[in-house]
């Protein structure tokens, strides 16, 4: 694989907005470096599948009811076990009732097989099965997991949880690393996005570790509402964009909101197993070609520098994964990045394309009742390992970080 080197107007354009060339590389190193290697190789697959284990706990996690809250409570607690002090955000989520009928209309019923298209996610060739969200609780077998799924949505307020790193040098620049831990589908979202969800926490894990500086700060977030439409994000983006930089108290140092330098999103790490079969069916093993999906989406405003960015990911995938290597494409979206990538450099790291694969019917189990932790394989976690140790490369290179001996 070629690897690819910030130069020329990508690096420029990068340096003038996101502050790298005022505080951090504008070229990645071109061999590992001794302590992100170090810091990468404390990521554990069976530490990150016992995350993922502990959040399926909580069913599908579908966000407005209890065994939302719940989950949480639980991130929340173990974000703090690790260090990482948690905050939580508060927002509202109050959707308009349907529209109403015209008289005489009747009433289509919704095919939970029906094939959703993501916009912006390119154009869908070769095979396709279909693909929607499962709203039928008898689909789910398990009668256990039936029953913890079965309280309905309410209105009302909602509540994320984030943890930051502070950094050292620059504690008023920072990475945000996203994933959304909400699910639905009768299943126990264990790829999506409790992959993702997990994948973060355990990158929060060890940056939190005491013998861990980084020069600049970074935000571990796990969305809410990502499945009614990133309204965790969104609410994010509109709360907190105007307070970026400035620092709370005055004098104090301490900044509530550090200037955003990239946005990264996890959501959907495990199931590459390639195209549906002419007959619509899967193939049950890992493809040959697995790999981790890093998407910009060429239409932003901030196209050319999250381009560069995900290139950036590209080269730490070549650095520090150990199995499965890294490919670019620029169809990011429907993802709780796509708020911010019209402020910020945004990417987004999948199991799949989003718009092309995911929509095509890639995945048998997104917004499944088999979606479920005992659906997936060693190889399956393995790849949502490899994510963590792409990104966990890539953010230790630009936050400027070191390991105290």
């Amino acid at each position: 694989m070629v690897k690819h080197t910030l130069t020329g107007v990508a690096a420029v354009l990068l340096a003038a907005t996101t502050g790298w060339a005022q505080s951090g590389p504008t070229v990645p190193p071109p061999n590992p470096m001794p302590d992100v290697t170090a810091l990468v190789s404390r990521l554990d697959l069976e530490r990150y599948k016992a995350t993922i284990k502990g959040l399926t706990q909580f069913g599908d996690r579908r966000q407005g009811t209890e065994r939302n809250r719940k989950a949480i409570d639980w991130i929340e607690a173990q974000l703090r076990s690790y260090g990482c002090a948690p905050e939580r955000m508060q927002y509202d989520y109050n959707p308009p009732p349907p529209a109403p009928q015209a008289a005489g209309a009747g009433q289509r019923p919704r095919d939970p097989n029906a094939i959703e298209r993501a916009t912006g996610g390119g154009r869908p060739r070769g095979n396709r099965a279909r693909t929607g969200v499962n709203t039928d609780p008898m689909r789910q077998p398990n009668e256990a997991l039936r029953a913890l799924n079965s309280e309905p949505t309410t209105p009302g307020r909602r509540e994320q949880v984030y943890c930051t790193k502070v950094g050292s040098t620059f504690p008023n620049e920072m990475y945000i690393v996203g994933a959304h831990m909400d699910g639905h589908g009768w299943g126990e979202a264990a790829n999506d996005d409790g992959s993702g969800t997990a994948l973060v926490m355990e990158l929060a894990r060890i940056f939190s570790m005491p013998d861990v500086v980084t020069e600049r700060s970074i935000r571990f977030v796990l969305w809410n509402n990502e499945e009614t439409g990133l309204n965790g994000a969104r609410a994010y983006v509109e709360q907190r964009a105007a307070l970026q930089g400035k620092e709370s108290p005055a004098g104090s140092g301490k900044y509530p909101e550090p200037k955003w330098l990239g946005m990264i999103q996890h959501d959907m790490m495990l199931f590459d197993h390639g195209a549906p079969r002419p007959d619509g069916t899967m193939s049950p093993e890992q493809r040959p070609e697995a790999d981790v999906n890093i998407e910009f989406q060429s239409t932003a405003k901030m196209s050319e520098a999250a381009m560069t960015l995900a290139f950036f990911f590209h080269g730490a995938n070549e650095r520090y994964a150990t199995d499965y290597p890294a490919q670019v494409g620029p169809h990011m979206t429907n993802t709780d990045s796509t708020p911010f990538m019209d402020l910020v450099p945004a990417i987004s790291l999948r199991e799949n394309e989003r718009g092309v694969h995911v929509g095509s019917g890639w995945d048998p189990h997104w917004h499944q009742p088999t979606d479920v932790y005992a659906t997936f394989s060693d190889n399956d976690f393995r790849l949502g390992l490899n994510a963590g140790q792409t990104t966990g490369g890539a953010i230790a290179e630009l936050v400027g970080l070191r390991l105290k001996k």
